[in-house]
């Protein structure tokens, strides 16, 4: 292990669970420099510790990096085609040009998958939480070593063609595409609503 690598795992180790929740922001612009497989690896182990009813541990990951976003692009283009069909020639090159672009906003892309299980007692609301929770220690941890991200979603995220280009099963959803990388912007300082204000207590 190098030099470096042995003082992020350092570094990673000394910030606590109340610090990263305070402390994580979602970055959006982020440098081109690729990320070490092995702080990959250690984020994506920190996912794997979810909490999921009956254990089940519901969730896969899609892990881009280089010409491997490419699977991601081509399904944006294939949505942004579908969503503009009056286009054509040039005009719709350009379009799936800018659409195939999305996927090399960062210099990784991890694709969360809720992957149900065949565990009768399981149910798929909860899966879906579970899988999203799991998510959520992804971006924790990847504040702790140093890594900016963000959790995008949207439209693209549910659209069939997208799970076509990502090779889906038909019973698997794709919870978050998490674009990570190295920051290349300070984010503001969020506000939030005084909990006071979304508490209930029911005291005896």
């Amino acid at each position: 292990m190098s030099i470096r690598l042995t003082e992020l795992h350092a570094k990673a180790n000394e910030v606590g669970v109340l610090d990263a929740i305070r402390g994580r922001r979602s970055i959006g612009r982020l440098k081109p420099d690729a990320v070490e497989r092995e702080i990959l690896e250690a984020v994506l182990e920190a996912a794997s510790w979810a909490p999921s009813h009956h254990n089940t541990q519901p969730w896969r990951f899609v892990v881009m990096t280089g010409e491997g976003r490419s699977k991601l692009g081509e399904g944006y283009a294939k949505i942004g085609a579908a969503n503009a069909p009056e286009l054509k020639g040039e005009e719709l090159e350009e379009r799936l040009r800018k659409e195939r672009l999305k996927a090399y906003r960062s210099p990784v892309v991890i694709a969360a998958i809720c992957s149900p299980a065949d565990d009768p007692r399981a149910v798929r609301e909860e899966e879906l939480a579970a899988a999203q929770v799991a998510v959520q220690n992804l971006l924790l941890a990847a504040h702790a070593y140093g890594l900016g991200a963000i959790w995008r979603s949207g439209a693209p995220m549910f659209d069939p063609r997208m799970k076509e280009a990502l090779e889906l099963r038909e019973d698997e959803e794709l919870v978050a595409f998490i674009f990570l990388g190295y920051p290349d912007m300070t984010p503001p300082e969020p506000k939030r609503t005084p909990i006071s204000e979304k508490t209930i207590w029911l005291q005896g």
